[in-house]
């Protein structure tokens, strides 16, 4: 891999995580982003490092997810002590409020080797960290340009140009981009860039709101969960309230209904909310995938293009796995875990 020249089109968390780790084992790599970087999905999420009840979800996102997970706790430590910037990884605990099944709960955890505790009718996932988004991609970047990566924003890519068999090179807004390699890591445009290179890729943007809250200290040890709503506290006080899942197709607006429902419901778990001014509202895309389950891997027909996308609300925790795992591949390296669930097949 070493002089390799690699392009990444699209400088999210896992654009630039794979950058990183190419750029690591000597390969060169320029990254493009249509606009700024790390501004969509992996900004806009709250940065909760495991699947929401992860006993709901199938195995194949378990497994990447549960890699990811055992792998974050490195990957911040050496993005604070490579660049200086806190990614703010805390293994904070999350809390489950009811309804949940039980009875799906507790097997899940004790078969994967996930501490569970009862706290009365909820349990407590203690191991479950957070990370602060904005935060992790301005060490992502940093650590990026700091290996020697080019980072390129707002340089739209408007075609892959393909020939026997083979990326020729891109075309963007700022021109033409050639190398050896190019990896898709563009999120809910994946599928859109493709074009006639999609084939089965099925990813499509599905929009969540948050409102942010701030405090003079955190208000919640953990997490808390109850069905599909979360409050995150930050070390700060500020404290993150989400999320929606809307298909609108790439439309970031914010709407008030969901803004009522959210401070209406989150006031219900922790009452001090009511009355308290929302400090921000906004909204990101995600990259939905069928099942939740990620593409990772190289194209079936054209042997120089890759894709590490579609992880729908877990690609910043399942990034150093999906990075591992497209790395090993591309160097012909024993796969640590099982890659046909997420082929480009």
């Amino acid at each position: 891999m070493r002089n390799n020249k690699f392009v990444v089109i699209g400088a999210g968390a896992l654009g630039l995580a794979t950058a990183q780790a190419l750029l690591q084992r000597g390969a060169a790599v320029t990254v493009l982003e249509r606009g700024e970087v790390g501004r969509e999905s992996s900004w806009a999420g709250g940065g909760i490092l495991s699947p929401l009840c992860p006993w709901d979800y199938p195995d194949e996102v378990s497994r990447l997810a549960l890699r990811g997970m055992a792998l974050f706790g490195a990957l911040a430590e050496t993005l604070h002590q490579t660049t200086g910037i806190d990614p703010e990884f805390n293994r904070c605990g999350m809390l489950v409020l009811p309804p949940f099944d039980a009875k799906l709960a507790l097997p899940w955890c004790a078969a994967h080797g996930v501490r569970v505790e009862r706290r009365g009718d909820a349990l407590l996932l203690s191991d479950v960290a957070q990370a602060r988004n904005p935060r992790l991609l301005q060490a992502l970047r940093a650590r990026v340009e700091m290996l020697g990566g080019r980072i390129v924003e707002q340089c739209e890519v408007k075609q892959i140009v393909a020939e026997d068999g083979r990326v020729s090179h891109l075309a963007t807004t700022l021109g033409d981009f050639r190398a050896e390699n190019f990896i898709v890591t563009a999120g809910a445009w994946s599928k859109v860039l493709l074009g006639e290179h999609a084939l089965t890729i099925d990813i499509k943007p599905i929009r969540g709101q948050m409102l942010l809250f701030k405090f003079d200290a955190p208000p919640l040890p953990h997490i808390v969960l109850q069905n599909d709503l979360y409050l995150i506290p930050r070390r700060d006080g500020h404290l993150l309230v989400g999320s929606t899942r809307e298909d609108v197709g790439f439309d970031k607006s914010t709407t008030d209904e969901v803004r009522a429902m959210l401070q209406r419901r989150s006031s219900e778990l922790l009452p001090v909310l009511s009355g308290m001014p929302v400090i921000k509202h906004w909204a990101g895309l995600r990259p939905a995938s069928p099942g939740n389950i990620p593409s990772i891997g190289r194209h079936p027909h054209l042997q120089n293009l890759y894709i590490n996308s579609g992880h729908y609300r877990y690609g910043v925790t399942m990034s150093p796995a999906s990075v591992e795992m497209l790395l090993n591949e591309i160097d012909g390296a024993p796969q640590t875990l099982d890659v046909t669930p997420y082929r480009w097949t």
